[in-house]
């Protein structure tokens, strides 16, 4: 907890037991709620995630990385938390920045928080591959022309959001896969919410998770059409429903299918939500 604030971590996973025991030892004390989405994987994710006494919930079948941020943050928000902050269990990114991230929308200075691999110059020194470092760069430079915000990356998965923001987005629009995340900042962008960022040390290693040439192409693409939709949506020349106030949010009185166990370590088991 942080000023009063209750704060949850929440982990999409799938197929991380190489580096779930590593992510989850440094997170900080000041960690209320540590939460685990399996997105159906095939290897010891849930049973390790499980010892570690995480909460733990699962998919019954591999819906894909934005519907699995949608059922972390559904849980998050049902369990009462006031800020949750997105760790991916690869163990890429440190989470020891958890509590910087966290303190920045405690303290009402952001509503939302980014753990930026671009600041500080380290992505390359981490190992990222150049040319996701090039792309990187000239996506985000064409996205901040075109929505106006001045943001040093928008591809990193290290986030923190306040719970209004969480509630308050059409994240139930957005796409199961990867540009969820570009989804949801030109969201942020569109709607108003104060962004900030911190500068966040990286690695790329063998048992991190990485997404291949063709998949980070058709990502590259999809975050081309998603910031010309943000613009032509804030010219008034179009309307999503990406972007539409009356979007589908996320709701917290859902019914599980199945649950089972306590409040620390074996919890529940959910399946997916369509």
């Amino acid at each position: 907890m942080i000023n009063g604030k209750r704060v949850a971590v929440v982990m999409p996973a799938y197929n991380a037991a190489k580096t779930l025991e590593n992510t989850v030892r440094e997170l900080p004390d000041i960690v209320d709620f540590k939460i685990l989405v399996d997105d159906f994987s095939s290897d010891k994710t849930v049973r390790l995630a499980r010892e570690l006494g995480l909460s733990v919930f699962q998919h019954g079948q591999n819906y894909g990385y934005g519907r699995n941020q949608q059922t972390c943050y559904r849980e998050a928000l049902t369990a009462g938390a006031d800020i949750v902050v997105m760790v991916h269990p690869d163990y890429q990114y440190t989470p020891l920045l958890v509590s910087a991230m966290a303190s920045m929308i405690a303290y009402n200075v952001y509503d939302v928080v980014l753990g930026s691999r671009i600041l500080g110059g380290g992505a390359l020194k981490g190992g990222m591959p150049v040319y996701k470092y090039v792309a990187n760069r000239a996506l985000t430079a064409f996205q901040n022309f075109f929505t106006g915000a001045k943001l040093s990356e928008y591809h990193s998965g290290y986030r923190g959001y306040s719970r209004e923001v969480l509630m308050s987005l059409p994240l139930l629009e957005n796409s199961d896969d990867f540009v969820f995340d570009n989804e949801i900042l030109a969201q942020c962008i569109y709607f108003g919410n104060r962004i900030g960022e911190v500068s966040c040390p990286t690695k790329y290693f063998d048992d991190a998770s990485s997404v291949n040439f063709s998949r980070s192409v058709k990502y590259g693409f999809a975050v081309l059409a998603t910031t010309l939709k943000c613009r032509l949506q804030q010219l008034g020349l179009a309307h999503y429903r990406l972007f539409s106030p009356a979007g589908r949010k996320l709701m917290l009185d859902y019914h599980a299918l199945s649950s089972a166990g306590s409040d620390t370590g074996d919890q529940k088991r959910v399946r997916a939500l369509s």
